[in-house]
């Protein structure tokens, strides 16, 4: 009998380990994002959205109680605290800070110029839009009628949802039937916001990576779509191309479920005839805070078309323009400032640390209720929004202590807020890093979280 011989293995153990291995590899280079700046994608990272129909978890009240100050900064101390963090090799060779009270001039600077800011521009896109617009202020979406034709009229509510449109169908459908009208030819009117709907300032991958939707006055679920997943709301989302077309598609086939007939496709058109029907939207302030807690790009933009409204040029630059002079009258130090859009998706974005702390020492005094949404929609650490993951490890101290607005794109990360310090004494955070190597990426987003971490642990006052 001859015995087989045993089967050589080892071959096989080393393709086992060597595509374990390669699969590893790939999935740090995509976690790192070292994969976006291979293939040219650089998508800045967006939190999952929860579903539009739901109201947000922490309404506006227009007003929110001062925070304590119980004590003055020392300089000395945020110094200490701060030793050797904001020098961490990860977050690179250009990195701005700047520390203050809630109100007065920083005890601590770090840097000079301007930063490419990334999510945190939202901040000042928010606070114009607050003071120009009015906390309360609710944007509404219209129906009106000219005889046989009906337009949906596009108010340029960024969180119009598709039961709101489902609600503005039944409307139109009772309306309709009180005039004796059972078939209508439906038109659109998004012709609110004027200009390109892309940013030029964008990189050309943005729309079709759907990193972000076309900006427009008539837009459902946010032009967002489901995912691979099949659900809205979640971090694959698609992006529709052409929003306020798809928007009138959704609404005729809610009419249809109502009883109308609508005859052929709809047709891009003016408002005509009087308003037979309307839905409003949720208040500025509520848009606020679901923007800075979600780091909303469409919304921002949507918000910043509104400013430039407000002052006769609804377009990205008209709105860039009003949102600027905004912030001047109210005081903020925008010398230095550069940007292109309302959500920080642009590159060429420059903000200065200045800005960025201006903004937040306004919103948290009791001289403008009206911002203080910026505040309560700042997300919280550890707990809520876009840092709901973060300060972990070294940095978990700073949970609840934190509330920080982030920016990140590739090699750009970034936190503005509010930190409480040991002795619960208040300060505005900004700290800006833009030359951060991809390699570094989670690296320099940790450092970012220890600094602020140290500044909750410090007896600064």
């Amino acid at each position: 009998m001859t015995r087989r011989k045993p089967r050589r293995r080892w071959p096989f153990v080393l393709l086992t380990i060597f595509v374990v291995l390669v699969v590893a590899a790939g999935g740090a280079a995509y976690a790192l994002g070292w994969a976006g700046r291979w293939l040219g994608t650089d998508k800045p990272a967006t939190p999952p959205m929860p579903a539009l129909s739901m109201r947000p978890v922490t309404a506006a009240t227009g007003q929110v109680a001062a925070p304590a100050t119980t004590g003055r900064l020392k300089p000395a101390a945020v110094r200490r605290a701060l030793a050797g963090l904001l020098g961490d090799a990860a977050l690179g060779r250009h990195v701005l800070a700047e520390v203050s009270p809630l109100s007065g001039a920083p005890v601590l600077a770090k840097g000079s110029g301007a930063a490419t800011p990334a999510s945190v521009t939202k901040l000042l896109t928010t606070t114009a839009a607050l003071s120009s617009l009015g906390a309360q202020h609710r944007f509404t979406t219209t129906v009106t009628r000219a005889g046989g034709r009906i337009t949906l009229v596009g108010g340029g509510d960024p969180l119009l949802s598709s039961d709101d449109l489902d609600e503005l169908a039944a409307h139109t459908a009772t309306a309709l039937r009180k005039a004796g009208v059972s078939r209508v030819r439906l038109a659109y009117d998004a012709g609110l916001f004027v200009g390109p709907s892309i940013d030029p300032h964008w990189p050309q991958t943005y729309i079709p990576e759907e990193v972000v939707a076309p900006i427009s006055a008539l837009t459902v679920d946010e032009a967002h779509t489901p995912g691979p997943d099949g659900q809205l709301g979640t971090a694959d989302d698609g992006r529709e191309l052409r929003p306020a077309d798809e928007a009138a598609r959704a609404f005729a086939a809610d009419l249809r479920k109502a009883g109308v007939t609508v005859a052929g496709t709809p047709a891009k058109g003016a408002t005509r005839g009087d308003e037979i029907a309307s839905v409003e939207g949720r208040t500025v302030a509520e848009i606020v805070e679901h923007t800075l807690q979600l780091s909303d790009n469409e919304a921002a933009e949507i918000l910043l078309r509104h400013v430039g409204e407000k002052a006769g040029d609804a377009s990205f630059a008209g709105g860039v323009r009003a949102v600027e002079r905004t912030l001047t009258g109210l005081g903020v130090d925008a010398s230095g400032l550069t940007m292109y859009d309302g959500s920080g998706l642009s590159r060429e974005d420059r903000l200065t640390p200045a800005a960025l702390t201006g903004v937040l020492q306004l919103a948290a005094s009791s001289h403008h209720p009206e911002l203080s949404a910026v505040l309560s929609g700042l997300p919280v650490a550890g707990f809520s929004g876009s840092l709901a993951d973060r300060f972990e490890g070294d940095a978990t101290h700073g949970r609840g202590l934190v509330r920080a607005k982030t920016g990140t794109l590739t090699g750009v990360s970034a936190l503005a807020g509010l930190v409480t310090d040991q002795r619960g004494t208040p300060m505005v955070v900004v700290v800006m890093a833009d030359r951060i190597a991809p390699t570094d990426t989670l690296d320099a987003r940790a450092a970012l979280d220890d600094a602020l971490a140290a500044l909750a642990t410090c007896a600064c006052s």
